[in-house]
């Protein structure tokens, strides 16, 4: 496992700080995890052979500092907050990644940072929405744990799905404190896009001018992989990867392949 460091960054006029894990050699990518919170995978080992990957906890997320959430209001706080990450790491014009919640971050990040950022890579994001295609934030907030897994993957008996997805003895503290913190996870993200993920990216979008790869597993039950042509038509520059077999947790579910595509878009 690569050895992961912290930088903690001051944001918002210093109201607010966010912890970044930062590991690899090479040109910066900044990861946005997912509303199931950041975990160093090996999608992210891998790349960060080659890549430097800065990935923040999300406001409220980061281990002991469930509090920080209490500076975010709205959506838009997030990404100037995450803006002024990227210029307190000194990130000139990085690759900007981001994964289903994070994804929209991401996207919502480059269309700001017009010219500022390298390439986008989006993973399964939210953040636009359309009545045939309809979802809301219970459709993950409301689930109870099996019924989670059930929805975000293809294969739940993916080892990698069951390394990521393993809880404590069930009855134990461990395993209520767990329960705790990954609902607690859940919620920082939630606060900002309750009840519906669609705060305005339709607008904004247009606005990205970075070269996009817009990647989806065609098996994702929670978020309809019909979404993926709509960001391409969105976006100026960009082209769509498809992965079979695949729901909504492309790194865990065929980390190889997503790897394999990534890497070629960024050397391209």
């Amino acid at each position: 496992m690569a050895n992961l460091t912290q930088k903690i960054v001051p944001v918002l006029g210093g109201k607010l700080s966010i912890t970044v894990n930062i590991s690899g050699s090479g040109p910066p990518i900044f990861f946005c995890h997912s509303a199931g919170g950041f975990y160093w995978d090996d999608f992210l080992e891998n790349l960060s052979k080659d890549y430097t990957i800065y990935a923040p906890y999300f406001p409220g997320t980061a281990p002991g500092k469930p509090d920080e959430i209490e500076q975010l209001e709205h959506l838009w706080d997030a990404v100037l907050a995450y803006d002024d990450a990227i210029e307190g790491l000194g990130l000139e014009q990085p690759i900007i990644m981001g994964h289903s919640f994070g994804g929209m971050l991401a996207a919502e990040i480059a269309a700001h940072r017009k010219k500022q950022t390298r390439k986008l890579i989006l993973i399964a994001p939210i953040g636009l929405w359309k009545e045939e295609a309809s979802y809301t934030v219970a459709n993950w907030c409301a689930l109870s744990f099996p019924e989670m897994k059930e929805v975000l993957f293809h294969d739940q008996s993916s080892p990698r799905v069951v390394k990521r997805m393993a809880r404590p003895e069930e009855g134990t503290e461990e395993q209520a404190l767990w329960d705790r913190d990954f609902i607690w996870t859940i919620g920082c993200t939630a606060k900002l896009i309750w009840p519906i993920p669609d705060k305005g990216l339709c607008k904004r979008i247009h606005r990205i001018s970075a070269k996009s790869l817009i990647i989806w597993g065609e098996n994702d039950k929670l978020i309809s992989p019909s979404y993926a042509n709509d960001f391409k038509d969105a976006i100026t520059d960009s082209q769509v990867f498809t992965l079979p077999f695949c729901g909504h947790e492309p790194p865990l579910e065929q980390t190889e392949k997503l790897e394999v595509a990534v890497r070629n878009f960024l050397s391209d």
